[in-house]
């Protein structure tokens, strides 16, 4: 069913694209005829978030200031340039990677697009490694916010960008 998303059993290899990563989740969605690819989906997932995602990142923001954590990925290697917040590290037509490292964790973000109109999916997969405690209890509070934000943002790429 086109638009419709659910998380699924992540299928990319961890060791290759974060090596040691301790957290990884994956959300599919079914966009049918449209033609997008990586780069386009990825695109439409970050610009195309909804106010309440933007409040939470401010929020984040604020509170993670005193502990010197990252608000974005700018000034981290970016051979793709910036999608929004996030570094693109790799991509092809099919896969986008992007992400950065920080102190407390490192993190990617991996946008698969898959198959032929009707039929074509896009795959959010997330990987998190944790540095150290800061990392190992951000990771536990924000989980259940991420998979929240995860799901409501690749349910944006069936959306043109704004």
């Amino acid at each position: 069913m086109t638009g419709q998303v659910r998380e699924i059993a992540p299928n990319v290899d961890a060791g290759a694209v974060l090596a040691g990563a301790q957290f990884i989740d994956a959300f599919r969605v079914d966009i049918g005829a449209a033609a997008v690819n990586a780069r386009e989906a990825c695109t439409r997932m970050v610009l195309n978030e909804p106010g309440w995602i933007s409040a939470l990142v401010r929020l984040r923001n604020i509170l993670v200031t005193p502990f010197g954590l990252k608000k974005s990925g700018e000034g981290a290697p970016a051979p793709g340039g910036l999608i929004g917040l996030f570094p693109v590290l790799s991509e092809t037509p099919e896969r986008l990677i992007a992400g950065f490292n920080d102190y407390h964790l490192d993190f990617r973000i991996v946008v698969d697009v898959a198959g032929d109109a009707p039929s074509r999916e896009v795959t959010l997969t997330t990987l998190v490694k944790t540095n150290n405690l800061l990392g190992r209890t951000y990771l536990l509070i924000i989980t259940p916010f991420h998979k929240v934000v995860a799901r409501s943002m690749i349910g944006g790429i069936a959306e043109p960008v704004r």
